[in-house]
């Protein structure tokens, strides 16, 4: 792939200059380098289509190392590296769709006096900060030191991924609700429900692990007393702001996975108590069974022994014979039934 087709990306700058405050979209930096060289504070972003692959030439057109984009690029969904004279950072970006949760990347680069954020582009992020980025740029005091300044603005777009993530937990509560309304139907087919369940927990535990590695980045960056990161205590509770928002979240996630294994557990119970109701129509069935078969045996063994030639049965005996026989049927269901209510082996709830 050429440097040209990788540059030739969408890009999104605005910068700090002397002369005031400058914005705009390129489909190459080549356009805008000037300002950017002569910028106070400037704030890049960058849509590609495969992150792994473009970023290096991307990072490179703006001065950046290729040891701190080889140490952000890990299989691990959030990184943190820190160079002195450079810095980045790998958050996740997360996105869902239905029920299927993923984590892409979003990197954050630091160097001198540019932020250079790139990500894929299927992920949605910073686009409403681009309409007001300018705005923020001029709350920010120009005489504030220059770490104060990338501070500032690092968190303001850490803040910014943080709520299109947090955006996107109200999809999955949604097909929670959805979910909740199956359980109620006594109608859902288990085969339906649980497969749901289970990819509903699954895309809670994934959206978690997205956000614990946001904040190992968010405590790294704030513990981690890097060189371009101001030391005001005051710019640092910014980020102290976004951990506790971040925490909040996991809190969220967390009381949506307990309510999913209390549906979970419901479900079971409903399982069980089909199982009982099966297990007693059988026990029913069997009682029953048990009760004609009591009835078939005793005169069909008092029919064998009056057939044989000791007893030398007549037609004249029809009559006696055919009484004996009913009338053996008929004590042996009574005894029957009743031996088996005095031992209670009958079912007393079948439904």
């Amino acid at each position: 792939m050429s440097n040209e087709s990788v540059l030739g990306k969408h890009f999104f700058y605005v910068a700090q200059t002397e002369e005031g405050y400058r914005q705009g979209c390129a489909e190459s930096p080549d356009g805008f380098m000037e300002d950017i060289s002569n910028a106070k504070i400037a704030w890049l972003d960058c849509i590609v289509n495969e992150i792994n692959k473009d970023i290096y030439l991307i990072a490179e057109k703006f001065g950046f190392s290729k040891n701190l984009i080889c140490a952000l690029l890990t299989d691990y969904p959030s990184a943190y590296a820190d160079f002195d004279t450079e810095m980045g950072l790998k958050v996740p970006a997360i996105m869902v769709t239905g029920l299927e949760v993923t984590l892409n990347p979003a990197i954050i680069l630091i160097r001198g006096n540019i932020i250079l954020t790139i990500h894929g582009s299927n992920v949605v992020r910073f686009l409403r900060f681009r309409r007001y980025a300018d705005v923020y740029l001029r709350k920010i005091p120009r005489k504030n030191p220059l770490n104060d300044k990338l501070t500032l603005l690092m968190a303001r777009l850490l803040d910014e991924n943080n709520s299109s993530n947090f955006d996107h937990l109200r999809e999955i509560e949604q097909q929670g609700d959805t979910i909740s309304k199956w359980m109620m139907d006594p109608k859902t087919p288990r085969s339906t429900l649980g497969p749901e369940i289970y990819k509903m927990k699954h895309a809670l535990i994934t959206y978690l692990n997205g956000l614990w590695a946001t904040l190992d980045v968010i405590s790294s960056l704030r513990y981690g007393d890097a060189e371009l990161i101001s030391d005001d205590e005051k710019i640092l509770r910014r980020i102290d702001l976004l951990s506790n928002d971040v925490n909040r979240q996991i809190g969220l996630s967390e009381h949506m996975s307990e309510v999913l294994a209390s549906g979970l557990e419901v479900l079971q119970s409903m399982y069980n108590n089909q199982l009982q109701v099966l297990n007693n129509r059988m026990a029913f069935a069997i009682t029953y069974l048990t009760i004609l078969g009591t009835a078939v045996l005793v005169p069909n063994t008092i029919a064998t022994v009056m057939s044989n030639t000791a007893f030398n049965m007549k037609p004249d005996d029809a009559g006696g014979y055919l009484a004996l026989i009913i009338g053996s049927t008929v004590i042996a269901i009574v005894i029957a039934y009743v031996g088996i209510i005095r031992m209670g082996w009958m079912p007393k709830n079948v439904d």
